[in-house]
């Protein structure tokens, strides 16, 4: 689909403030401790002024009550951008489970955050339990009007920044392993919670986090006690779709910046973009993430359109294609500008770093494949 003139000034105006804010590497170190934290209070409380962050949610809820492809718009500008506002897209996933199933207070709390540029954090993933989430044992018990919590999570997003988490427990193991499992809206700073950072080759995002008789409300339920699973499943599209969305920016942004090293970096007296091998990789790359782009905005399309529950195969392709093409298109942007490319000043090794996690989070690629094949066999 092609965006409208109202979308194509958004997009602009995303642009133009990134390039304002953030657009230099010196900028980029100041709002990020010199890339030790992958959040910037500064860009977010900025950005939710503007009246940028929550742009799909509704506005019953604090949000600007506009459609899924303008959150796309914003996803993609403000990666292409380079913002340090990683731990956004993290809270606007765990929105979507708050707002099909929480309760009215949850729904104003987690939103209202989100929208004044607060981070939330959604946690699933535990040592040895990715892909296969049925296979939780972090135990919530109920106990009177409050439940328990004791177990780890880990590879949990931006938890050390978020106001809440939204945390996926076993209350009952003795059906099915998909059933009994429970959603609890967890606030970060109650006794009983221990976060530890997971060391990566990127700025401070991902933690452990321990629970030890940790104790919420039973009202912190979100949804149906026992039914998590079934709960996490619907709106699944929407979720595949964020990182598909902010992966395209970041795919474009490689290209964009190898085409202008190209344009000027000379070897035997001529730009090395006149050289047909290289001209030729960079017009795949392109291919590549025009097609892909397309794709991800007629499926956004279709989320708006009130299609979201039957997107499960579009929405896994999405996310697989872009993800992998931004993965590509970082990888070949850094040979392409050669030496240069792996040098931090120039911001491609940066990039390389920023696109290899996306194809693993979110449900792995291969899971994707798998949701896939079973739409086709």
């Amino acid at each position: 689909m092609r965006l409208d003139a109202e979308r194509l000034e958004f997009a602009d105006a995303i642009r133009d403030f990134c390039h304002r804010e953030c657009g230099t590497l010196a900028q980029r170190d100041a709002l990020t401790e010199n890339e030790t934290v992958a959040n910037s209070p500064e860009i977010l409380e900025k950005m939710a002024n503007l009246g940028w962050l929550g742009v799909s949610l509704p506005a019953e809820y604090g949000g600007a009550g506009a459609g899924f492809v303008d959150e796309c718009v914003f996803l993609e500008e403000s990666h292409r951008g380079l913002a340090p506002v990683l731990g956004y897209s993290t809270g606007l996933t765990a929105v979507q489970t708050y707002l099909k199933w929480g309760t009215e207070e949850q729904k104003k709390t987690i939103v209202s955050n989100l929208v004044a540029g607060k981070i939330e954090a959604i946690a699933l993933s535990e040592p040895g339990t990715g892909s296969d989430l049925g296979a939780v044992r972090c135990r919530g018990v109920r106990d009177g009007d409050e439940y328990v919590i004791d177990g780890q999570k880990t590879w949990i997003s931006a938890a050390h920044v978020a106001e809440h988490m939204l945390v996926l427990v076993r209350e009952d193991g003795s059906g099915p392993k998909h059933d009994g499992l429970t959603l609890l809206m967890v606030p970060t700073g109650i006794p009983g919670i221990e976060m530890r950072e997971v060391v990566t080759m990127e700025a401070r995002t991902c933690n452990d986090v321990f629970f030890t008789g940790a104790r919420v409300p039973a009202s912190a339920v979100v949804g149906t006690p026992g039914r998590g699973w079934k709960h996490l499943m619907r709106g699944l599209s929407v979720e595949r779709m964020i990182i598909a969305a902010f992966s395209i920016g970041a795919a474009r942004r490689s290209l964009e910046d190898a085409i202008a090293y190209m344009k000027h970096r000379d070897a035997f007296g001529q730009p090395i973009s006149s050289f047909q091998a290289l001209r030729h990789r960079a017009a795949d790359l392109a291919t590549d993430i025009a097609t892909t782009r397309a794709f991800v905005y007629d499926v956004a399309q279709a989320i708006d359109d009130g299609r979201e529950d039957g997107l499960a195969q579009e929405s896994a392709m999405a996310k697989m294609r872009a993800t992998e093409v931004a993965k590509t298109a970082a990888l070949e942007a850094m040979q392409l500008m050669g030496g240069a490319g792996y040098a931090r000043e120039y911001g491609m090794e940066f990039q390389v770093r920023r696109a290899l996690a996306p194809p693993i989070f979110g449900g792995t690629n291969e899971i994707q494949r798998e949701i896939i094949a079973k739409s086709l066999f």
